[in-house]
């Protein structure tokens, strides 16, 4: 499997009047994305609220993604939930929505109890019974979860069917660590949408990037015209980024990247309660964000955004 490129960890559209997921929306957001070389979609990540889905709303949206992928993009999705059983439901059921591949994230309410036997016992049994490739997530530690060791992870990166990492952890020297004791073979991606381009320059195979729900086609420039050799034009793609990860994704996490999308002429909206509404007085502060990265300009939708 190849995951080298940019893949967007898409934010997940609820009605206004009935709090369900918003499908049409979805397939709309999906639509614009897609318009862009990005390299595939994560349904059910952080930035997708997905502790806060049902199974059955997992489902939905995996298979209305699947619908409208093309067959040269991937479709991973977010499988990872307390318990080892449950986790191996829902790997079965995304890989029959049409998910590609899974991105596991650990179990991490009995914190003290997940030694590294612990999780490396859960992550194999997991991928024994996975249908497709398995990913592991090693979520932003502002969250409820666990930091992997590099040496477990390179435990894991001997199974066959463990195929990469995501890491949130915004280090680029436990990126460089993880580089160091896995397989070429084992593919290392990085979450913070400020950091990919440093992160290439260290070996990672590409990015899952909350940002690129906005800056779809400058994350993917970034992914492109490094690969390319055309490194300076990476850098300044970067330069206009990072401000836009660090402020809106990292800063006011999903209810400011729903209101940016909202402003981009995508469908954002509300996040689902517990997590509250962005605040409409400072949405005057995401649109400045937004204007000085040059994504938001009058004749600019996200449907009919020009590549970078």
């Amino acid at each position: 499997m190849n995951l080298a490129g940019v893949f967007i960890p898409a934010i997940t559209p609820f009605d206004p009047v009935t709090g369900d997921v918003d499908i049409v929306a979805m397939r709309a957001n999906l639509r614009g994305w897609l318009a862009h070389p990005v390299h595939g979609i994560v349904i059910a990540g952080s930035t997708g609220e997905a502790v806060l889905l049902s199974r059955g709303e997992r489902r939905r949206l995996i298979e209305a993604t699947a619908g409208v992928m093309t067959d040269d993009r991937l479709l991973i999705a977010g499988t990872g939930v307390e318990s080892t059983r449950g986790t191996i439901r829902l790997g079965r059921e995304a890989a029959d929505a049409g998910a590609d591949a899974v991105l596991v994230q650990p179990p991490a309410y009995y914190l003290g109890a997940m030694t590294p036997e612990a999780v490396r016992d859960h992550y194999t049994a997991v991928a024994d019974a996975s249908p497709v490739p398995v990913l592991i997530y090693q979520a932003p530690l502002r969250f409820s979860i666990l930091d992997f060791p590099s040496g477990l992870v390179a435990e894991l990166s001997r199974h066959p069917n463990i195929v990469g990492i995501k890491d949130s952890r915004g280090s680029l020297e436990k990126v460089a660590e993880l580089l160091d004791c896995t397989g070429r073979d084992f593919a290392v991606i990085v979450g913070n949408g400020a950091g990919l381009y440093a992160a290439l320059e260290l070996g990672a195979a590409g990015g899952i990037l909350g940002v690129a729900n906005l800056a779809p086609a400058e994350s993917a420039g970034i992914f492109q015209r490094f690969t390319e050799g055309r490194t300076s034009e990476a850098g300044r793609l970067q330069e206009r980024v990072a401000p836009v990860h660090k402020k809106l994704v990292a800063g006011f996490g999903v209810p400011g990247v729903k209101a940016a999308m909202d402003l981009l002429g995508g469908h954002g909206g509300t996040p689902r309660p517990p997590l509250r509404p962005f605040p409409a007085g400072k949405v005057g502060e995401v649109e400045a964000v937004l204007r000085r990265a040059g994504l938001l300009r009058p004749e600019r939708a996200l449907s009919a955004s020009t590549s970078a």
